[in-house]
């Protein structure tokens, strides 16, 4: 029986090419979206679950609101895991990770730069799972100077060689390492991102036990990670316990007249929430996250895209009943019973949806690597045979068949023979419901088209944006540092250049890192916030076009500059200076003491960190550091590039030539937003491709049911505008109807996407009317071109057929 229903389907979808083609090239595009968008989804919530104790381990985090500045950071103080474990039972482990930056090591003369190192504890490689390849898997880092390579990095230095037991040259702390094992590389859905891992034995401030200053990843292995707020419930009095007499010694007041004015509180992050929660803390990511927000969107787009095919599908056929009526009618006489006819049709249904969903797959297999360098993923092929993505696969087919083909079905297995075979029968009772389809299909689409808009203006608004700082043609050489006594001589050669406008001796650039130095800031002997230290010289203010707004900039032509500051105005505002702050003293806390610094200028505020957070205080201090930012006035960047690498190589022949662009680090900041508004604009122009393809069909049957109509009214003198004007105006009522629900929903959701901006733009009206006039264009020429075929026919050819 089966078969006779295979060979009827497939006679039937031969008959029926342009019907099953629509639905066929719909679903598929449906499905595909689908698949790449759940590899997509799977990808981002695997993040760090290859560990086996993944459930069971959590990560300790600092928060605090002092002086009413909000601190929330992923690392905390060095003694905090090592007391947990000792003081808590339920805690079996602890590893901690010290993040280096800039690191470089050299072998055999030849010194190594941009990879990923940390110190950990030995106990790090017993919590999380990274397999050793090579050497000691034990206990790879007991000795104070082991490292861990992984393979990648150990075939960069050493090639072919054996890496066991070669040493390497720490050039920071100028000491030796020697390598004692080799791990495969971490994966991608880590939130780990690391080449070299260096025992915690060896790092001298390990074991420091200072309670406030913070700057160790701290994960802990529980009994039962299901149990880890009972265990956050007693952390309070941890920092009693520990920090409290510290806070005293630090600033003369007991801890509970501490706690009276502020809050300090350790809390604890499950593993698995890290990459998808990033904004549980806002300093000390050692990765990116992912805004879970952008995965329901994603999933939302692919589930609206798949229910608009099956839309497609349930419309067409519906709108096709008239065709088919005879056919049914006749299959009814000769005998077939209404559940015999609903097989019949759901066997139509799901041998197109396994044809739909074949073709997807082909189209996952084409459009993977674009897809992937669109997403900034490396997801694989072989990826597809995950046991989800079978399964999911299988059961998008068995559910798109079901929805798609199942109230076509039901709807003409309904049809009364003696009515169809006399001609009596009419499909038009189901209008109403194709009708409310077309609306649900185009407040998607005109949802979609209102949300590109949006992520592209907000992507426009923060490229345009005056930062306060001029962040083109300016070249950041951070290697310079490594120089030593020679950088001010090659500093002052390239200056030579007339295409260098200016340098400055700084390694604190806008968008770059975000370990930038910060200081406990105290005003007449009481406690402030803490605010954001850039250790810059004279030139440093010109180079980026800062805009000194009171006082004046450093200068050698002074004495004692080391005391002088310049500050930004929120500093200004933030200390209690709004009229005048120059010559006006504060209190830097150091571990030696306190420290007082002298306001000697203010610059106007600038966007030193991204556009995601509110501009914070920051103080200018000259203490020049790092490496070389240099201002150039050329177009001709790769000429000026290769004469610096020239003179570089004059001064150091160990050190590779190595810079970046400001602007292309500014761009980077935003890099997540813009992949996820590209993804967005595809599938949402994916989207509206299907949706006007069923638009098409429904266009197509209705003028094949109204070719009479068209006939008598063309040979009566109707134009054909007029025509087009006939067939089109039903479906512009359902577009503009569509408008008033897709409109408010479409303002509300993207008005908590833009949430996540600390300056961002206002959704203004001509953005409903830009989104409302293009999905009106793109559905009118849809119309257009399918009525302008219709209203040209030769109207007595129509009539001679009716």
């Amino acid at each position: 029986m089966l078969k006779n229903y295979i060979r009827a389907a497939k006679r039937s979808m031969l008959k029926n090419k342009g019907v099953y083609g629509i639905n066929i090239l719909g679903l598929s595009l449906g499905l595909a979206s689908c698949l790449l968008i759940l590899l997509f989804i799977l990808n981002e919530v695997s993040y760090d679950r290859f560990h086996k104790k993944a459930d069971d381990i959590v990560r300790v985090v600092f928060k605090a609101e002092i002086g009413g500045e909000e601190i929330s950071e992923a690392v905390v103080m060095p003694p905090v895991g090592p007391t947990l474990e000792k003081e808590f039972p339920e805690v079996l482990t602890t590893a901690r990770l010290k993040q280096m930056n800039d690191p470089s090591l050299s072998y055999n003369n030849k010194t190594y730069r941009d990879f990923d190192f940390a110190y950990i504890d030995p106990e790090f490689l017993e919590v999380f799972d990274f397999k050793i390849l090579k050497g000691n898997n034990i206990n790879p880092l007991e000795d104070p100077n082991a490292v861990i390579l992984t393979k990648k990095e150990a075939e960069r230095y050493f090639g072919t060689e054996n890496p066991i037991g070669k040493r390497l040259k720490f050039e920071d702390w100028d000491k030796n390492f020697t390598v004692t094992a080799v791990m495969e590389e971490i994966p991608e859905n880590s939130h780990f991102e690391f080449d070299v891992f260096a025992s915690m034995n060896g790092y001298e401030y390990a074991n420091t036990t200072s309670w406030v200053n913070s700057d160790f990843h701290t994960y802990l292995l529980l009994k039962d990670g299901n149990q880890f707020r009972n265990l956050e419930a007693k952390l309070p009095g941890i920092m009693d316990k520990y920090m409290g007499p510290q806070i005293r010694d630090a600033i003369g007041v007991s801890y509970s007249e501490f706690k009276d004015k502020n809050s300090v509180g350790l809390f604890l992050q499950p593993l698995t929430d890290i990459h998808l929660n990033p904004d549980f803390v806002s300093s000390g990511h050692l990765k990116p996250g992912m805004d879970i927000k952008y995965l329901y969107i994603f999933g939302a787009v692919a589930i609206f895209m798949l229910f608009i095919a099956c839309i497609n599908f349930m419309n067409l056929a519906t709108a096709a009943a008239s065709k088919r009526a005879k056919e049914v009618g006749i299959r009814k006489v000769l005998g077939s019973g209404q559940k015999q006819l609903i097989k019949q049709f759901l066997t139509e249904s799901f041998l197109a949806t396994i044809v739909a969903a074949l073709l997807a797959i082909v189209l996952v297999i084409l459009f993977l690597p674009t897809f992937n360098q669109l997403a900034g993923k490396s997801l694989q092929v072989f990826d597809l045979l995950q046991y989800s993505i079978v399964f999911s696969t299988l059961a998008l087919i068995v559910l798109v068949a079901f929805l798609a083909g199942g109230y076509p079905a039901f709807f003409l297995s309904s049809f009364k023979p003696i009515q169809v075979l006399k001609n009596r029968f009419s499909a038009s009772g189901k209008s109403n419901l194709r009708n409310g389809l077309v609306i649900f299909q185009f407040i998607i689409s005109a949802g979609l088209i209102l949300a590109t808009i949006v992520v592209y203006q907000q992507m426009a608004f923060i490229q345009n944006k005056d930062l306060g700082y001029d962040k083109d043609h300016i070249l950041v050489l951070r290697e310079a540092q490594l120089l030593g006594e020679q950088r001010d001589a090659f500093k002052n050669q390239i200056l030579e250049d007339p295409r260098v406008k200016s340098v400055s001796n700084s390694s604190y650039v806008p968008a770059g890192p975000s370990d930038i130095n910060m200081s406990g800031i105290l005003l007449n002997n009481e406690y402030q916030r803490r605010m954001f230290i850039y250790k810059v010289d004279e030139a440093y203010i010109p180079t980026l076009g800062l805009e000194l707004v009171a006082g004046r900039n450093f200068s050698k032509e002074f004495s004692a500059e080391e005391d002088k500051v310049i500050i930004n105005e929120t500093a200004a505002n933030s200390l209690g200076f709004h009229q005048d702050p120059i010559g006006k003293t504060f209190t830097q806390d150091t571990d030696e003491g306190g420290r007082e610094l002298t306001i000697v200028g203010m610059v106007k505020d600038f966007h030193f960190k991204s556009l995601h957070r509110e501009i914070e205080p920051l103080i200018l201090m000259n203490n020049p550091y790092g490496g070389l930012i240099v201002r150039t006035n050329t177009a001709d960047v790769a000429s000026l590039l290769s004469n610096m690498e020239s003179e570089w190589q004059k001064f150091s022949l160990k050190e590779p030539f190595s810079y970046t662009f400001l602007d292309e680090s500014f761009n980077k900041t935003y890099l997540r937003e813009q992949k996820m508004g590209t993804i967005l604009s595809i599938f949402t122009g994916l989207t509206i491709f299907v949706a006007c393809m069923g638009l098409f069909g429904l266009v197509t049957f209705a003028a094949e049911r109204r070719v009479r109509e068209i006939g008598v009214r063309k040979v009566l003198g109707s134009s054909v505008r007029g025509i087009i004007a006939l067939l089109s105006k039903d479906f512009i009522r359902l577009i503009l109807i569509s408008f008033i629900i897709a409109f408010p929903l479409g303002y509300f959701l993207m008005e908590q996407w833009l949430q996540d901006f600390a300056y961002r733009i206002e959704i203004k009206w001509w953005v409903f009317v830009l989104a409302g006039i293009l999905t009106t264009l793109i559905a009118l020429l849809t119309i257009g071109f399918r009525s302008y075929k219709a209203a040209s026919a030769n109207p007595v050819k129509s009539l001679r057929t009716e």
